[in-house]
């Protein structure tokens, strides 16, 4: 159950979830695509000051029969980093210590600017492949397979779709580069971002670890209520300044 790994990866994923580009483009190469979302990641960088957001967790094991519960308030700072306000838990004790936590704390290290220069989506940490494009939401996507250079616990194997519009994130899906631990035998997470007005923001994860003694559990992340800092939360406030998906 090593669950609080992945959200290192699934936070820095949405650092590249940014704001809107109005010109789509046709046909580019796998490395065009992934140039402009590096320059959207810039631009959101330089725009935003921060922000205040809510999240609701959920796991589930089935062989156990166990549930626990958490929302939490996260606050963003420019340079990316996270602090974490536990407002209430309920049910399984042992998975709010030490998996729902242990997620919190290993998110709250991977923000930091050090750490994300190391797990960003870009050449450096990754290899690209243009598998295709793709319709999510009625919108264009470029679809990309991610392969990571290195066997580390805070990048990912698997697939992004980025928007052929905006070039911002609308889904990202895979595995973890390293295994966490000899009692994980996998884990699999889905991310999907959500455009309001001219920002996007992340709408939900979902991950399952299967692991040798517990069976499968799996965690849902629910995101509400973000908004930049000093404002009030609304439909057209919402945004994205988390990071790039965190195994």
């Amino acid at each position: 159950m090593k669950h609080h790994l992945l959200l290192g990866v699934l936070y820095l994923l949405s650092a590249c979830a940014a704001t809107a580009d109005d010109t789509p483009a046709t046909s580019l190469s796998t490395d065009e695509i992934v140039a402009r979302m590096a320059a959207h990641d810039l631009q959101r960088q330089s725009s935003v000051q921060g922000y205040t957001g809510m999240r609701r967790y959920v796991l589930e094991n089935q062989k156990h029969n166990k549930r626990a519960e958490m929302v939490v308030r996260v606050k963003g700072n420019q340079d990316g980093s996270k602090h974490f306000e536990i407002v209430s838990e309920a049910g399984w004790k042992a998975a709010q210590k030490h998996v729902l936590r242990k997620m919190l704390e290993s998110e709250a290290e991977s923000s930091r600017p050090e750490m994300r220069a190391n797990a960003k989506l870009n050449n450096a940490n990754y290899d690209f492949a243009l598998a295709g494009t793709d319709q999510l939401a009625g919108r264009t996507a470029y679809v990309l397979e991610v392969r990571p250079k290195r066997k580390e616990k805070y990048l990912f194997e698997g697939r992004i779709w980025v928007d052929a519009s905006d070039y911002a994130l609308m889904r990202a899906e895979g595995s973890p580069a390293k295994n966490p631990s000899f009692w994980t035998k996998s884990t699999h997470f889905v991310q999907v971002y959500q455009k309001s007005g001219p920002l996007w923001f992340p709408l939900s994860t979902v991950s399952v670890t299967d692991a040798r003694i517990f069976g499968a559990t799996s965690v849902d992340i629910e995101y509400f209520d973000y908004a930049p800092q000093g404002q009030a939360s609304s439909e057209t406030t919402l945004f994205s300044m988390e990071g790039s998906p965190n195994p």
